[in-house]
């Protein structure tokens, strides 16, 4: 019982459901820069290599064996290089692309937490931290002032 009172707990706090969104957002992003890679950005670079498909390149340690009858008998052992390639180039595009939204979701944060900033509205914890702070640093004026006399 004492289990299902955790996961009770857990999601009722909102992390599953914190979770399943970043899940299907992830999932969504995923296929954004699978067609970003793969159709906006390797043909153009095919282009420029003669039309070369990256996902076909590869190196050849052995043939693959085809019998009297037309079937397979061994298989081609292959290093695909340009499958490599490609999935480098997803890497890149998805490490590129979060770092833009990570950066940008920090300068917005940034602003959200700087209390002088009257465009952006400081969340209330922050704007009590920072009213408190300006008490204490009153307080702490009037006490030197206080002391020195």
């Amino acid at each position: 019982m004492k289990l299902i009172k955790e996961f009770k707990e857990f999601a009722v706090k909102g992390n599953m459901m914190d979770m399943a969104i970043g899940i299907i957002i992830g999932a969504a992003f995923n296929k954004v820069i699978d067609v970003l890679a793969k159709q906006v950005l390797l043909p153009p670079l095919s282009l420029l290599s003669d039309g070369v498909n990256f996902q076909d390149k590869k190196i050849v340690l052995r043939d693959a064996i085809v019998d009297t009858t037309g079937a397979i008998s061994t298989t081609e052992v292959a290093v695909a290089y340009g499958a490599l390639f490609e999935v480098f180039l997803d890497f890149l595009i998805i490490g590129f692309t979060v770092f833009i939204v990570v950066k940008a979701m920090n300068r917005l944060r940034s602003k959200a937490q700087d209390t002088k900033d009257e465009t952006v509205v400081t969340p209330k914890d922050i704007q009590l931290l920072s009213d408190l702070k300006q008490l204490m640093e009153e307080q702490n004026e009037l006490l030197k002032a206080k002391v020195s006399k």
